[in-house]
């Protein structure tokens, strides 16, 4: 299994929310402008071919869910890049975004609870 491409990545957070949906539904939670729905249905097949999603057959419409959980696609594909990225210290990667300010006083103390909670 590769990592997914951005388009596909928000195909797949629209469908893990909606937990099942067709490309139409999919579609609609889509930004403007929207892509048309013969691509829409076209990448949530190869997503489907790929084995990230699983399909019910509906005669002439298929209705998606997750084959595999958000939390697994970020185990796999997402903690392995920003570890790689950051030397292998989840440190470096907290301080990088505190650094550039994209996380906030209150983000960081958030994230310290959870360590903490996790600690107990």
């Amino acid at each position: 299994m590769k990592r997914l491409s951005e388009k596909e990545e928000a195909l797949m957070q629209i469908v893990w929310t909606l937990k099942k949906a067709f490309a139409k539904e999919v579609r609609e939670e889509l930004p403007e402008p929207k892509p048309h729905i013969n691509t829409v249905a076209t990448t949530m097949k190869r997503l489907a071919d790929k084995g990230f999603l699983k399909f019910e057959d509906f005669g002439s419409t298929y209705r998606y869910a997750a084959a595999i959980t958000k939390k697994e696609y970020t185990t796999r594909f997402v903690k392995p890049l920003l570890t790689g990225l950051f030397g292998n210290s989840m440190k470096n990667v907290v301080s990088f975004f505190a650094e550039e300010e994209d996380i906030s006083v209150e983000d960081l103390k958030e994230i310290m609870d959870m360590i903490e909670k996790k600690k107990r």
